[in-house]
């Protein structure tokens, strides 16, 4: 085995783990993103993982087995087709990823307004786990929506001294997209490594067909 085909086998491994990474992380999200909360942290992370494209990550993750299993064949024969037709589907993979990570990152930009609608939706109960939890009460103020009665806010005085959930829920929203869409950025990365790793092993056996023809005249000639 060559280096050039050792490291395209590992950029085809690495390449293999993104997908199950993927599914995995996007299948367990949409088994629990409307799970009854039981914590304000817990409750935030829920509503933001509803706004996720989990659906898409699945089609995806899909799509990244499927270009693996063509990758198969041009690892263990010498035929050129197979790693061609696995370096287009890669690509494709590439770019899917990169507009997953692009519209979560896009997501962070407008937390604060779009989760609002989120947050009013929420049953008093829900409100006030997140009020504990963040220290805060109402979102955008203390009146909008009215803040829930609890230890942090006890009454209006002391809610109006109090910040609004929307500045720390955006700050937690913001941390945890950040983390995400780093993540499916670094899995952009490895479709990039796979690609010049591909188009470094059919430089290479190219160039091993060409020499093999010429070896093959020089045989003709000699003999």
């Amino acid at each position: 085995m060559s280096k050039v085909l050792l490291a395209y086998v590992v950029a085809d491994g690495l390449f293999l783990l993104m997908g199950i990474f993927m599914i995995a992380f996007s299948v367990i999200v949409q088994n629990i993103q409307f799970e009854i909360p039981t914590e304000g942290h817990q409750a935030a992370r829920n509503l933001l993982y509803q706004r996720f494209p989990l659906t898409a990550g699945i089609v995806n993750a899909v799509f990244i087995f499927v270009t693996f299993l063509f990758t198969i064949p041009g690892v263990i024969t010498p035929a050129r087709g197979w790693l061609k037709m696995g370096g287009w589907m890669t690509t494709v993979c590439g770019i899917f990823s990169l507009i997953i990570g692009l519209y979560l990152w896009i997501l962070t930009l407008t937390t604060k307004e779009d989760f609002a609608p989120l947050y009013f939706r929420q049953t008093p109960e829900i409100q006030q786990l997140m009020q504990s939890a963040f220290q805060c009460c109402g979102y955008f103020n203390s009146t909008s929506p009215a803040f829930v009665t609890d230890d942090i806010c006890s009454s209006p005085a002391a809610a109006a001294l109090m910040r609004p959930c929307a500045t720390p829920i955006n700050s937690f929203a913001n941390v945890l997209v950040d983390n995400i869409f780093t993540a499916v950025f670094g899995m952009v990365g490895i479709d990039a490594v796979l690609i010049v790793a591909t188009a470094c092993l059919l430089k290479e056996r190219k160039e091993r067909e060409r020499f093999r023809h010429i070896d093959e005249k020089s045989g003709v000639v000699g003999f």
